[in-house]
């Protein structure tokens, strides 16, 4: 698999393919090695939660579940849609913009 993964944790994206296509969100975990994200407020599941100690109660909570990096895009906050990414150079450091409008990612 792939260890490289084109966004990073804090990045705002939008989800391109599946149930959650048009939602919009924040990544809150990338995890290279599976080609992974976890976006915020998106592929939200039911994680069932087992009592371990007396007294505890069982419990099933809604989590973000992770999802495969090809299914989001970064979002222009310009252009208003998921766009691809260009590197540029500026002042000595790589920076990330959108290849359509040149704006900072």
């Amino acid at each position: 698999m792939n260890k490289k993964v084109h966004v990073k944790k804090d990045d705002a994206v939008i989800v391109i393919s599946g149930d959650d296509k048009g939602k919009k969100g924040k990544v809150v975990e990338v995890s290279p090695s599976e080609g992974k994200v976890i976006v915020s407020g998106v592929n939200i599941v039911s994680k069932h939660n087992k009592a371990r100690r007396q007294g505890e109660t069982s419990s099933i909570l809604k989590v973000e579940g992770a999802m495969y990096a090809d299914k989001v895009q970064l979002f222009c906050s310009k252009c208003d849609k998921g766009v691809r990414a260009k590197h540029i150079e500026k002042n000595g450091k790589k920076i990330r913009v959108c290849a359509k409008c040149g704006n900072e990612l």
